[in-house]
């Protein structure tokens, strides 16, 4: 009995294991690819921080997978902005303890639920942001425009494939 659940539950895992096709995957690398460098570019031609770790996490949802609910719009720009509001506030009010870090990502993901914006990057901002004591305007450079503009360069991409989907799906 115990052996049939094992087995059940390993062919089931592997059903959930997404296959994707050779022009997916050169797309989702030519995208990904070409927003990070462009959010590069753009942080080193306007002197603006643009470019933050978690931001490249975005990117592989983005364009790894346009479809998910966690690489909507709202849930990137929402998810990414909450993240670094959170953290940010959790250092100026509390520092920057090692369970701060554990407090600014709980929080984070929380929060996320709560306002239907659940983006796993998010997580991944609010410890960068007590990890580098972030000051509030991390709030908007790198993380809120950072994140807009990634938002508007896979819309951009994916409206340029003929062959891709509709992204988003929905913005809000």
């Amino acid at each position: 009995m115990v052996l049939w659940r094992l087995r059940v539950q390993r062919e089931r895992g592997r059903a959930f294991q997404p296959r994707f096709g050779s022009g997916e995957i050169v797309a989702a690398w030519l995208g990904g690819a070409l927003a990070i460098s462009l959010l590069g570019l753009i942080s080193a031609w306007s002197h603006h921080p643009l470019v933050a770790a978690p931001l490249g996490a975005s990117t592989v949802l983005l364009f790894g997978a346009p479809a998910s609910p966690l690489a909507q719009p709202r849930n990137i720009v929402l998810g990414n902005t909450l993240g670094a509001v959170v953290s940010t506030s959790c250092v100026a009010w509390l520092g920057q303890a090692p369970w701060v870090m554990g407090l600014a990502v709980g929080l984070t993901i929380g929060l996320s639920q709560r306002l239907r914006c659940l983006h796993p990057p998010a997580g991944a901002v609010a410890l960068l942001g007590v990890l580098l004591k972030a000051e509030p305007s991390f709030v908007l450079s790198p993380i809120l425009v950072g994140s807009m503009l990634l938002v508007l360069i896979a819309v951009l991409f994916h409206r340029l494939r003929p062959d891709s989907g509709p992204y988003p799906h929905h913005w809000l």
